[in-house]
């Protein structure tokens, strides 16, 4: 069906009158939420950011001009409004408004340039950019000019923190929101957001959310960890990306905590605020962990107020959750899993006493159903194989802003395939094994990157590893090992064979080339490009 924006959406009432029923639907936006804590605890503290501290007054007045703002200039519902902005408290008021004007919200990570944003812009349908001025030596006003005119149609550009020509400022724009202007709010069910994968190969998807299917990851947190009004969350994941969405746009009024934002990442600041405002919680990537851990090792701070810690979006070593829960006395740590169309389909752990599980699996199945099958055929495997994750529930995606996407990507029976390689063990529980593209085909045998990645990452001298496939004309495959060495150190092939004999691999899955570089490539929130190591592994057996 199509919602009011034109969207093109997979519904099904028989299963939407069931998630309403079970409670993780319930019918409301954030602006909904927003009202009714508004007037349980008006002075709640929501937002803090740097010295500044919002409550939920605070921004339901900015909210509600900025909505009457963009309902004179005539936006209706359904249309988008895009940000391209860093953890300013500005994002979450923007986001407020949306919803109390019925327009979709296009989030863009700070990182993309002219191409990505004229794609995105234009593939969202975006009627309005907010963007910074300038921000970490990046003229943004000046791309967003130059976007404008490469798209060719009119776009209104409302600079943040700043002002310049031909361009409305944030600040004149809730000026005319002084003006009374009645604010239609929006349909639960239609699109809320559209975000777009940041994608390591083709071109970026548009995701399509509705308010129900984004906020019922919410309300699983709440059943899971027990998340609610006493918890502070530092937030410094993008609220661009799917997890800061979540957990700085929508987790503040959904189930009331308070979240810091943060618009760099600085390990010691990060510390120091945690604990000046007992923070309770952090939902980050591998890399906030490593700095985040090292930074508290440093200043001996073992921060005791925080309870759990969800690590995902990127490769997370065993051993560093273990590192991590031994340092933090108080502290769930664990893996999780998801992705921007799923966004959680497991949620880690929820107590110490499942602190292995935590370290050796990506996180307890909650609030969907997740299978494996084979990657090929599609069929089920039984418990314990290895294959393709699939997955649905109430917190998939409605479609993609391309029809064919979502045709592509959901079977018959409404199941979103990953792409990811898995087992699910201990009844309930996933672990990742690979990416279904990076499996390595040697002389008729599949090999999962993934598990000898896991396996070299306890070698002493090696900081990062990635491996791919390489074309080998006797065995059509074989495993290439790009590797960030530890400083000062060499790694040979040799090194490697022994390693991995030692730890009882099998030989066939030994890499048969080693690359020794300097850093990774690496998506916007951290993912390794293992397009780009597979182009380089390509031209390397070309030369040879």
């Amino acid at each position: 069906m199509r919602d009011v924006g034109g969207w093109q959406v997979r519904w099904d009432a028989r299963r939407a009158d069931a998630f309403v029923r079970a409670g993780v639907w319930v019918n409301k936006t954030v602006a909904d939420h927003l009202a009714e804590r508004l007037a349980a605890d008006p002075h709640h503290v929501s937002v803090i950011e740097g010295d500044q501290a919002f409550t939920l007054r605070d921004l339901d007045t900015e909210s509600t001009l900025l909505a009457r703002a963009l309902v004179r200039r005539e936006y209706q519902p359904g249309e988008t409004i895009s940000f391209q902005l860093p953890n300013w408290r500005e994002a979450v008021v923007i986001g407020l408004a949306a919803a109390k004007a019925g327009l979709v919200l296009g989030p863009i990570t700070p990182i993309y340039r002219d191409a990505e944003l004229t794609f995105m812009l234009g593939d969202s349908r975006s009627r309005m950019l907010f963007v910074p001025d300038e921000f970490r030596n990046v003229d943004y006003l000046a791309m967003a000019k130059r976007v404008r005119a490469a798209i060719g149609r009119e776009l209104e550009i409302v600079v943040v923190r700043g002002g310049g020509d031909d361009c409305v400022s944030y600040a004149a724009l809730l000026d005319e929101g002084h003006h009374e202007a009645a604010l239609p709010g929006a349909d639960p069910n239609a699109v809320k957001l559209v975000m777009y994968t940041s994608g390591t190969t083709g071109r970026a998807k548009g995701v399509l959310h509705s308010h129900n299917s984004l906020q019922s990851e919410n309300w699983m947190r709440r059943q899971h960890l027990g998340v609610g009004p006493h918890d502070i969350l530092y937030n410094p994941s993008t609220v661009t990306h799917v997890t800061g969405a979540l957990y700085s746009l929508c987790m503040p009024f959904t189930l009331g905590i308070t979240t810091i934002l943060a618009d760099t990442w600085d390990p010691a600041a990060a510390v120091n605020t945690m604990r000046k405002h007992r923070a309770t919680a952090m939902i980050a990537s591998t890399i906030f962990l490593e700095g985040l851990l090292a930074e508290a090792k440093r200043q001996d701070d073992h921060l005791p107020d925080m309870r759990f810690y969800l690590c995902g979006g990127a490769q997370v070593r065993p051993e560093l959750i273990r590192e991590a829960t031994a340092f933090f006395p108080n502290c769930a740590f664990s893996r999780i899993y998801g992705a921007t169309e799923v966004p959680n389909i497991t949620g880690g752990i929820n107590s110490r006493a499942n602190a292995e599980l935590g370290a050796t699996t990506d996180g307890q199945i909650i609030g969907c159903e997740a299978r494996v099958v084979d990657p090929v055929t599609g069929a089920p495997l039984p418990a314990g194989a290895e294959g393709e994750i699939i997955a649905r529930g109430p917190q998939m995606l409605i479609g993609y802003t391309r029809p064919e996407d979502t045709d592509e990507a959901i079977d018959a029976e409404g199941f979103f395939h990953m792409g990811d390689l898995g087992r699910i063990v201990e009844n309930d529980f996933i672990v990742i094994t690979g990416r279904k593209k990076d499996i390595i085909i040697r002389a008729g045998e599949n090999i999962s990157p993934k598990e000898i990645e896991d396996t070299l990452a306890g070698h002493p001298d090696i900081a990062e590893i990635a491996i791919v496939a390489m074309p080998n004309p006797r065995t059509g495959e074989m495993a290439c090992a790009f590797i960030v060495p530890t400083l000062g150190r060499i790694v040979t092939l040799s090194q490697l064979a022994d390693f991995l004999i030692a730890a009882g691999v099998a030989k066939q899955k030994i890499p048969e080339h080693v690359e020794l570089v300097d850093d990774l490539p690496r998506t916007a929130i951290g993912k390794v490009r293992k397009d780009v190591l597979r182009e380089r592994a390509r031209a390397i057996a070309a030369a040879r």
